[in-house]
């Protein structure tokens, strides 16, 4: 894969970033330079490893996926101007 000046401007515009022509020649340049360091990945022969968590063997931990409202309902609304039960008012925008 090969980036041009074209791909390099709208990449650019995307992230909302001036580019001048000078910088996005030089940066073509650069963005091949590291799609050629991607793609040399993609040589490395890998079959028979496992993916893996950490340079360490071990478990990941693990917890109980259980639904909870964190008993924090009275302290979240605490410094609110009002409230219902556990709940904000708020004043009313649309009629």
């Amino acid at each position: 894969m090969s980036v041009d000046i074209a791909t390099v401007k709208r990449v650019a515009h995307l992230a909302r970033i001036a580019v001048s022509e000078e910088d996005a020649a030089r940066m073509t340049g650069e963005l091949n330079t590291i799609l050629g360091f991607v793609e040399q990945l993609n040589e490395v022969d890998v079959t028979g490893v496992e993916p893996m968590t950490s340079v360490i063997p071990m478990e990941m931990k693990e917890r109980q996926d259980a639904v909870t409202d964190g008993n924090k309902a009275a302290d979240i609304v605490a410094n609110a101007p009002a409230t219902d039960q556990n709940f904000f008012l708020v004043p009313k925008v649309v009629e």
